[in-house]
């Protein structure tokens, strides 16, 4: 088995995963072309079709068991075998943070209409709840009515600002464009850094090719602009990132070789 598990410090990160999407890499990054994909073959399979993987983590910080996003929720999801599997008591968790309300980031957040994780608080980022909640983009959204909306009746539900601490080793800080009000979270444990990179980037080809865009940036200009700030910044301090569409488990490092900026999987 892939080595799922890492620390920043005294925090315990555990890699999961709820399957997996696929696609023409040029349909899901326009700007993109092939011959720039033959550059990465161990990201393709035989077709000539990439596989962003749907990840989550669970974090262990201060007594806390805390899911980051829930996967996409299909009915061959693997999001709660994976947390049997590797020890992850879904009672045990007491905070479940979002970094954005895509399908593929809720979909376990409510399993026959009650909290997958019964003891926890759902975080929710006030302004994506906003954004998506709104009538013209909720009329699109039903995700959101059937994987969200009912937090709020439920009475799980907390919408949370910028720079929110959950503990004071983990701290949202807002990377928007992906979606308006998209966070990543900063770990900060001792001497150590890691960074939970949400969607800031969703391929390890966007170390080197960072303008690329994914299609399903709701603001690609400003989602660019947040790529390019936030890589920069954690290739210059050497932070162990977690990233749940990187290929499996998903934790490495942006460093420069050669003139080139590229992902280091750990």
């Amino acid at each position: 088995m892939t080595n799922y598990k890492t620390n920043v410090g005294n925090v315990e990160i555990i890699s999961l995963t709820d399957g997996q999407g696929s696609g023409s890499p040029t349909s899901i990054f326009p700007e993109s072309n092939l011959q720039e994909w033959r550059e990465y073959p161990n990201l393709m399979d035989g077709d000539g079709n990439i596989h962003p993987r749907y990840g989550s983590v669970a974090v262990s910080s201060r007594n806390h068991l805390i899911i980051v996003d829930t996967g996409i929720g299909a009915p061959d999801g693997t999001l709660l075998a994976e947390m049997i599997r590797k020890g992850v008591d879904r009672d045990l968790v007491d905070l479940v943070v979002t970094t954005h309300m895509h399908p593929d980031h809720i979909g376990w957040n409510l399993t026959d209409g009650r909290p997958t994780f019964p003891n926890a608080r759902y975080l929710i980022p006030r302004l994506d709840w906003e954004y998506w909640t709104s009538p013209s983009i909720l009329d699109q959204s039903p995700h959101v009515r059937d994987q969200a909306l009912p937090l709020e009746s439920l009475d799980v539900l907390d919408l949370i600002d910028n720079e929110y601490s959950i503990t004071d080793e983990l701290t949202t800080i807002s990377t928007p464009g992906h979606t308006p009000g998209h966070i990543s979270i900063v770990i900060v444990s001792g001497r150590d850094r890691g960074f939970i990179l949400g969607d800031v980037a969703h391929s390890p080809t966007q170390a080197h090719f960072t303008d690329w865009s994914p299609s399903f940036d709701v603001d690609p200009d400003i989602a660019r602009q947040t790529r390019h700030k936030i890589l920069d910044r954690l290739e210059h301090d050497g932070d162990l990132v977690s990233s749940g569409h990187f290929p499996n488990p998903g934790f490495g490092r942006f460093v420069r070789t050669g003139g080139r900026r590229i992902w280091q999987a750990i």
